[in-house]
């Protein structure tokens, strides 16, 4: 069949008219005319970069629709900007001991801003003093609990969002963990992770075991909130600017001022076991939880391809040495991060392979080295 039959030339045109489209045109007829254009010059055996090229403004186009709707953008730049949590509840006065059970930790060990909580929980010994139920991203883009190893032991929900719409005072919205559930009255209390820890360190310590632990101390106050701003901005948040980026300097900003900020904390380990001191703290978990999935997840996944965390010989260390406190590597599941990332973020994996686990990643690894 050659280039001059009339197939080839509708396929040719097909390719063509994309050129022609604008913004404003309805995406479900460009996504019809992608598929119309692949179907023909694939039956035409066309040359390949004819194919290609409509490939490739078909992918761009769907990428560009899913990004969207994955990591909301500042207007403009292509920046991404984290969207603002919902409820920030917080209690008048501390959880008394006749509320054991009363209150519920939706969590998963996937997503880092979850797993601060689930390493706070477990440090203050809550157990089933704060019954906790874990989530798994699911192919549909939303927290979904699986029956048998992860359930919903509050609700039986399939779904995180179908707690979040039992909620007593409505919901729209994003379904997003941690998020903390009142079982008394049926209604969410907060869903910011930064607060849920502060609350489980301090405003359940009558229900802790280790009720000696405080992971924020008020002499430590400025130095941790100081160290917050860098870490949130730069480090927390900044791995996922750098791999939701949507333009390339939106990214080339974002992985600059991760890496300095990675450039900062290294030099100040030099001469602190913490980053507070000789106190393990809330701003430390809070930086751990990153630190943990950058090597596997951030480093390839998400772009932070300067430099691997395990190259970084003070950052590394002290990752392993929190790893290494009792209480915190069993909340730490590199199998199910892995699969989470890679399985769930179709836009930045769409053929769905998943790296093997780094070598300076393995349990053995961490805690002999």
């Amino acid at each position: 069949m050659g280039l001059g039959c009339p197939v080839v030339a509708v396929a040719q045109e097909q390719c063509r008219s994309f050129s022609g489209f604008t913004r404003n045109h309805d995406r479900k007829q460009k996504r019809e005319l992608y598929r119309t254009q692949v179907i023909v010059a694939a039956a035409a055996g066309l040359p390949s970069e004819i194919v290609i090229g409509a490939v490739r403004e078909g992918w761009n186009l769907a990428w560009r629709t899913m990004m969207q709707q994955l990591a909301p953008r500042d207007s403009g730049d292509g920046t991404y900007r984290r969207p603002e949590s919902q409820f920030r509840g917080r209690f008048e006065e501390p959880v008394s001991v006749e509320h054991a059970g009363r209150y519920h930790l939706y969590a998963s060990p996937v997503c880092p801003w979850a797993h601060r909580a689930l390493i706070v929980h477990s440090l203050k010994g809550l157990g089933s003093a704060v019954p906790i139920s874990l989530a798994l991203p699911g192919k549909s883009g939303l927290w979904e609990f699986e029956a048998g190893r992860y359930p919903d032991k509050a609700h039986n929900c399939s779904r995180l969002i179908d707690v979040y719409r039992m909620n007593s005072g409505g919901f729209q919205g994003r379904a997003t963990v941690p998020m903390l559930w009142d079982r008394v009255r049926k209604a969410v209390v907060n869903n910011e992770s930064a607060d849920i820890i502060a609350m489980l360190n301090s405003d359940f310590n009558a229900l802790a075991e280790n009720q000696h632990l405080d992971l924020a101390p008020a002499s430590l106050g400025q130095e941790m909130d100081r160290w917050n701003q860098l870490v949130y901005a730069n480090i927390n948040n900044g791995v996922y600017r750098c791999g939701f980026a949507q333009s390339q300097n939106a990214y080339d900003r974002a992985v600059h001022n991760l890496f300095s900020a990675l450039e900062t904390v290294e030099k100040h380990l030099q001469c602190s076991r913490f980053l507070c001191g000789d106190s393990l703290t809330l701003a430390d978990i809070r930086l751990f939880t990153t630190l943990y999935r950058f090597d596997a997840v951030y480093h390839i996944l998400f772009k932070c391809s300067k430099r691997k965390l395990s190259e970084f010989s003070n950052l590394y260390g002290y990752m392993r040495q929190i790893y290494q406190i009792p209480g915190v590597s069993s909340t730490c599941n590199l199998p199910s991060i892995m699969d989470g990332y890679y399985g769930a973020l179709f836009p930045l994996n769409p053929g769905g392979i998943q790296p093997a686990i780094p070598s300076s990643m393995e349990p053995k690894v961490l805690y002999n080295q």
